[in-house]
């Protein structure tokens, strides 16, 4: 299944309404994009599920080991500066921002970009917009975002000074730079063999 975008020009949904919507369809993965218009995704397949488990996996054990922030999956949606309602599929932040919101706050979609987000290039997407989408983060506030594409080997990563660097093959490994201090993602994890 791909992609579906429903225009809502004539729909306008305040935060509360739209996360009530999300709430109402937990089946579906929703986002918002910066004009409103909602993006309706497939679930992924077992190989992204397989990858995006490894790579939130090793987040999340280099996050506990530092206790620096707090992580998220991809069934966490944020609401971002631009109006757009995303859901990355990881995500962290440091402790002290997230905790700087009240608790009512942190049970909805957070108002906040996170520092560091992960893309996962699953079978249906299409590169170019996840490129347009890792732009959108960064333009947003992130301070580092990777896009990985398991099925060219190829991974993106995006930094908050524009500039934008291409790493190619899993026998490569990614650095956390100083977003996330200490923090390597082994690419060689993501391979199936």
């Amino acid at each position: 299944m791909d992609t579906i975008v429903i225009k809502t020009e004539a729909l306008h949904m305040t935060e509360d309404e739209f996360f009530h919507f999300c709430q109402q369809n937990k089946d579906l993965n929703i986002e918002r994009d910066a004009h409103q218009n909602i993006i309706i995704m497939s679930p992924t397949g077992t190989a992204s599920g397989f990858y995006n488990s490894n790579i939130n996996y090793q987040l999340e054990f280099w996050n506990r080991q530092t206790k620096l922030g707090v992580m998220f999956d991809s069934s966490t949606g944020f609401r971002l500066p631009d109006g757009a309602m995303r859901s990355p599929d990881a995500a962290w932040i440091p402790k002290e921002q997230y905790f700087s919101f009240d608790k009512e706050t942190r049970q909805k979609f957070l108002p906040y970009c996170p520092d560091f987000v992960i893309e996962l290039k699953s079978f249906n997407d299409r590169i170019k917009d996840l490129q347009q989408k890792m732009q959108e983060w960064i333009a947003n506030g992130s301070k580092l975002g990777w896009l990985i594409d398991p099925d060219t080997q190829t991974s993106y990563l995006y930094r908050q000074d524009g500039s934008e660097q291409v790493v190619q093959g899993f026998d490569q490994s990614l650095s956390g730079e100083e977003v996330l201090p200490g923090f390597v993602l082994n690419l060689k994890e993501l391979t199936e063999e």
